[in-house]
């Protein structure tokens, strides 16, 4: 973990406080970060071992890619304040989730839940929460399979239990997600042109959707 990890951002927005407030909250935050990196890693190298062992066991890999990310310290201090909670290192560490998070793009609709399945079985993963948006997407046409759990990481001398958030989406909905996001993030739309990009991004879900479905149901006439 860098040394300046979120240097310029913290001075900047605790430039009322002492030189050695900021210092302490960036060492107790960069502490903190390192927790939510050792859990990414932990929870990233599961998912290869899942792949390596389904290589070796149906000849083909359910994950294309997987993506580890540490939120900024932007969007953890607005996190914060819509929540109308205190920035400090036990405020994130008490409320947010999803401060570390890991995309798993896979191959087709089923490797998403199966993958799912197989990391919230294992013993020393703790499942807190599902949030199915494949079956119930949203209303923006979004589709992807969210998890939050909770993984021990081992230090020299203690044993600390991380939360992260596990994203799992198909190739489709991976493209589909990370183009509308950049059209529509923090852009000042209009009312109009929102409601008609939002109509087109829509149909363009669905097409995405019904692409899935058909190359699943092919994988499974060939895997018959």
């Amino acid at each position: 973990m860098e040394n300046n990890l979120y240097k310029d951002e913290i001075a900047g927005f605790l430039i009322e406080n002492s030189p050695e407030d900021i210092q302490n909250f960036m060492l107790e935050l960069q502490t903190l970060m390192s927790y939510y990196k050792c859990a990414m890693h932990e929870i990233e190298a599961k998912f290869k071992v899942l792949n390596e062992q389904f290589s070796l066991q149906h000849e083909r890999n359910p994950i294309e890619s997987i993506k580890t990310r540490l939120k900024s310290f932007k969007s953890i201090r607005e996190k914060l304040q819509r929540k109308g909670l205190p920035l400090t290192a036990q405020s994130i560490w008490d409320n947010l989730n999803d401060v570390a998070g890991i995309r798993v793009v896979c191959s087709f609709i089923d490797d998403i839940h199966m993958l799912g399945y197989c990391l919230i079985s294992q013993d020393d993963v703790k499942l807190i929460e599902i949030k199915d948006y494949i079956e119930h997407p949203k209303e923006n046409g979004y589709r992807s399979l969210h998890i939050i759990v909770e993984v021990p990481i081992f230090l020299c001398d203690d044993k600390r239990l991380v939360r992260a958030e596990v994203q799992l989406r198909t190739i489709n909905m991976n493209s589909w997600a990370k183009l509308e996001h950049r059209m529509r993030y923090k852009k000042n739309l209009s009312e109009d042109l929102l409601l008609r990009t939002h109509d087109e991004l829509l149909e363009c879900a669905e097409i995405s959707n019904q692409l899935d479905l058909k190359m699943q149901a092919i994988r499974n006439i060939i895997e018959k």
